[in-house]
């Protein structure tokens, strides 16, 4: 089995830079997952993929996976190191899935990681720690990142978090919580 590593922290932390410090260290070929689509008329966005573009080494491949993130894992040779930016992008990029199919995809991708050969370097945005969003679909993104975050971190070998201009491995100064079975919706007749 690959080492599971989650870098997660907020916004402009630095989390991506740790990552790809991380993927450098592994002396592995790296394969870089982009959950991010470009939007030429989204300046601001634009000079953000601009920026992780031109940080990256040339050696590095590079694969656009807004959606279709458990198979291209699957695919994944032993011998690399795939650094997925970002999980939040990609929650993002499935929102429209209702929650029946959004459980689905979830339990996919975490079975998939649970499998892979390769090493997973995984970069996370912490949204929960502000305001409670205004607006449902903002609470639904929240919800089911958080979630993702808190599982994957239960199964990854080391998990960081990135903030302050630090970087804090979570593994060495906490512990995981147990994993909680989604509470079950009982009908009235039970």
């Amino acid at each position: 089995m690959g080492k599971i590593i989650l870098v997660t922290g907020p916004a402009r932390s630095g989390k991506s830079e740790w990552a790809e410090t991380l993927a450098m260290q592994s002396k592995k070929a790296v394969v870089y997952v982009a959950t991010a689509t470009d939007n030429p008329d989204d300046q601001e966005w634009h000079q953000r993929i601009l920026e992780h573009q031109q940080r990256r080494p040339q050696d590095w491949v590079t694969l656009s996976v807004p959606v279709e993130l458990s198979a291209t894992l699957a695919d994944a040779k032993p011998y690399t190191c795939l650094l997925v930016d970002s999980l939040g992008t990609w929650v993002a990029n499935l929102l429209e899935e209702d929650e029946s199919s959004w459980k689905n995809i979830l339990a996919e991708l975490l079975e998939t990681v649970d499998l892979v050969a390769a090493d997973m370097l995984f970069v996370a945005e912490e949204v929960g720690w502000g305001v409670i969003p205004a607006y449902a679909l903002g609470r639904k993104f929240r919800d089911r990142l958080g979630s993702l975050v808190r599982q994957l971190g239960v199964l990854s070998d080391t998990v960081y978090l990135v903030t302050g201009g630090h970087v804090l491995n979570l593994s060495i100064l906490g512990y995981p919580l147990p994993i909680r079975e989604e509470p079950q919706v009982r009908s009235q007749h039970s």
